[in-house]
């Protein structure tokens, strides 16, 4: 990554006085901001700078933010790029969906600039620190059974076939292999994982439900009342 790269940020938003309120805001703290006003035109100049941020907009005509979200996590090269969701909706379900299309944050507006800039930061910062202190420092190559995890390429075999994983659900599965049959608190995955970011309660059954859909139902287990462990 380089260093431009660190503070480069997408807004995506098809109301341009959203785009100026938080891009000015953003350029105010020295980050390098570019904006798209569709899905789109996101998913091309995601493609074309490669931000280490999307802000993306649920509610937008042709393709929304979920779509959208869906589309950016199918491309490789941008594995690493944060997505948080920006929307006037508070409705769970929508939180939901988000998380599910592989979204990292929620926020909901209108925000005020110093919350909005926090946000930010504690965005950036965890992703800084996620990337710099690996959950198992011995090897990067994992083998469990018939899944391979390979944490320097972000990748995931599965029966020799590669299973393409957002970033917080390979980070969550990361973290459950780091120590087979060892039972993860919720709160232990919530720091290690999201760690200053608020997210809804729900957040970790959303992407439990989704590994277990790409992997298997039968390798992680539910401790009802304690936790999840994963079990070979």
């Amino acid at each position: 990554m380089d260093n431009s790269q660190k503070k480069r940020i997408l807004l995506v938003d098809d109301e341009p006085d959203i785009l100026e309120f938080i891009g000015y805001n953003l350029k105010n703290e020295g980050y390098e901001v570019h904006t798209a006003i569709n899905g789109k035109e996101a998913i091309k100049k995601a493609i074309e700078i490669k931000p280490l941020l999307i802000i993306l907009d649920v509610m937008m005509p042709e393709m929304d933010g979920i779509e959208t979200c869906n589309h950016i996590r199918e491309i490789n090269e941008l594995n690493d790029t944060i997505i948080a969701f920006l929307t006037a909706r508070g409705e769970d379900y929508s939180q939901i969906a988000g998380f599910e299309a592989g979204g990292d944050d929620y926020i909901t507006k209108p925000i005020k600039p110093k919350v909005l800039v926090s946000r930010v930061k504690a965005l950036l910062k965890r992703h800084a620190k996620s990337n710099s202190t690996p959950i198992d420092e011995e090897s990067h190559l994992i083998k469990i059974g018939n899944i391979i995890i390979d944490k320097e390429k972000y990748l995931v075999l599965n029966m020799d076939e590669e299973v393409i994983l957002p970033r917080k659900e390979f980070e969550l599965l990361s973290l459950l292999v780091s120590k087979q049959n060892k039972v993860f608190t919720r709160d232990e995955i919530y720091n290690v994982i999201w760690g200053d970011i608020i997210v809804g309660d729900r957040t970790i059954d959303v992407h439990i439900r989704k590994l277990r859909e790409k992997l298997g139902n039968d390798i992680i287990k539910t401790i009802k009342g304690v936790g999840y462990k994963f079990v070979v």
